[in-house]
């Protein structure tokens, strides 16, 4: 992922240099994720979603709630939690208590998917880090 040296515009700052770097950076760095995630048939935000749940724990979080935490705000995250329900990685559960919620938990496949995914998103990560 190495970045090469931007020319200086004409007339560009110093602000609007650093920013097209971050960016071109970031972009980067998606790229090498959504390269690692989509051999093992999920995207960016779906591994997000995934990487939430296993962090809430087996009660798993409202779906406005899970909606707030994403990297990517994301204004169709039902379709996205149908895309992993589809693929068994979550499951939907609607409390006795309050019949209008909507809790999401990840599965046992979504957990072994994410072990799976733990080393070569480590290695991607390296990767990233070392060439900033």
């Amino acid at each position: 992922m190495k970045t090469e040296t931007l020319r200086r515009s004409r007339g560009a700052s110093r602000a609007q240099e650093t920013l097209v770097t971050l960016f071109t950076t970031a972009a980067r760095a998606r790229q090498t994720f959504a390269a690692v995630v989509e051999a093992h048939g999920v995207t960016l935000q779906q591994l997000n979603v995934l990487r939430i749940l296993r962090g809430a724990g087996p009660a798993g979080l409202p779906t406005m709630t899970l909606a707030q935490r994403m990297i990517e705000r994301d204004p169709g995250v039902t379709k996205l939690i149908d895309r992993l329900e589809r693929k068994r990685l979550v499951s939907r559960t609607r409390p006795p208590s309050d019949r209008r919620r909507v809790a999401v938990s990840i599965t046992t496949r979504g957990l072994g998917l994410l072990t799976k995914l733990d080393e070569p998103i480590a290695e991607a990560d390296a990767a990233i880090v070392a060439d900033l």
